[in-house]
């Protein structure tokens, strides 16, 4: 199909090579943009978001407005969620917002930073021409909590590459694995709560995700870990590239996860497609990214559930075997990238057509 090109210029905070799931949708649509008829360059950000400083607001205006006659801004919203809205009326090129997950919803918040940040998404989306969203689940606490007009939100879930069969460990020590950076959402604090009662079970964890975005985070993870006497059993591997992580979950025995809060889960769709039995939480989207048949779900913030599951699963062959069966049928249902790249440049070539009439 033939698209009449549309220019976007994709505005992203800090490194778009950071190995987190929002770059990594950032980056995988931003390659197939082109595909779908949107000539995408990228307009880097200062990294200081959802924090920034005024000298770094300042520098995002000017950028922002720098976007050419007929551009279409795609923001992330990691800034876009955080921009002052007496900032964003004086950007005049149509503005696309990306929201991973609403910024005042991350865990580790105080009352008062979480109601600022709510306050400011719901008028900076306000601004937006139309926002697009990585799960239905979004979509709805956009509506419901900010105010965001339905007909103005797409949802574009992220893709999946297809990926052979977990192999698993091959011995009587079963693996474990835990991917997200190490911040208070993750839930990783209940995750060791749950499994130190399992202790006498033979299993391992690797939790994999960056160590610098919350270093008291980390500090008091390693902490519990250390009461829990499980410092041989739990490792805190730091982040991991493509082909590391892709190692890490083919040798994999139960992909766990303990968030309170997810935009989408990425990391559960990664697991399905690898046919990897899974125990995870429901916090946000996840409930609906996980069939029911592809994981023991468990309330979040419940380590008694989490860990009654995860009791299940290790001591249970059957279980897994039935786990890993669903998660291969859900895998076949899940979307690509390049189902989500189509969705992003729909919105923005309409954005564009509006624009132009």
């Amino acid at each position: 199909m033939t698209h009449t090109p549309v220019r976007a210029v994709f505005a992203i905070p800090g490194d778009l090579d950071t190995p987190t799931g929002g770059y990594v949708y950032d980056r995988r649509v931003l390659e197939r943009l082109g595909a779908h008829g949107v000539e995408a360059r990228v307009l880097p950000l200062p990294g200081s978001y959802p924090r920034p400083t005024p000298q770094d607001l300042e520098a995002t205006r000017a950028a922002l407005e720098g976007a050419a006659p007929g551009d279409v801004l795609l923001v992330d919203g990691l800034a876009w969620g955080a921009f002052p809205a007496a900032m964003a009326a004086r950007v005049a090129a149509p503005i696309v917002a990306l929201c991973h997950h609403p910024l005042g919803l991350e865990s580790g918040l105080s009352a008062a930073d979480s109601q600022a940040l709510l306050a400011s998404e719901r008028a900076a989306l306000a601004r937006a021409a139309h926002v697009v969203v990585t799960s239905a689940a979004t979509r709805e606490t956009l509506v419901e909590r900010l105010g965001v007009a339905r007909g103005t939100i797409a949802v574009a879930e992220p893709g999946v590459d297809r990926a052979p069969r977990a192999r698993g460990g091959g011995g009587t020590v079963l693996n474990l694995l835990a991917v997200g950076s190490l911040v208070p959402r993750k839930g990783y604090d209940v995750l060791v709560e749950a499994l130190a009662p399992l202790a006498a079970l033979a299993w391992r964890l690797r939790i994999v995700g960056a160590l610098d975005r919350a270093p008291d985070c980390v500090a008091d993870l390693r902490a519990r870990i250390a009461r829990a006497g499980l410092n041989e059993r739990i490792e805190l591997m730091g982040a991991a590239g493509d082909e590391d992580l892709a190692d890490l979950y083919g040798s994999t025995d139960l992909l766990v996860s303990a968030s309170r809060y997810e935009g989408y889960g990425m990391v559960l769709a990664e697991a399905m497609t690898r046919a990897l039995p899974i125990v995870a939480t429901t916090g946000g989207a996840a409930a609906d990214t996980l069939p029911d048949g592809a994981a023991l779900k468990v309330p979040p913030d419940d380590a008694a559930a989490l860990g009654a599951a995860l009791r299940i699963a290790l001591t249970e062959p059957g279980a897994r075997a039935r786990l890993s069966a669903g998660a291969a049928r859900a895998a076949e249902a899940l979307p690509t990238w390049d189902d989500a790249a189509a969705i992003v440049a729909r919105v923005l070539r309409d954005v564009a057509r509006k624009e132009r009439t």
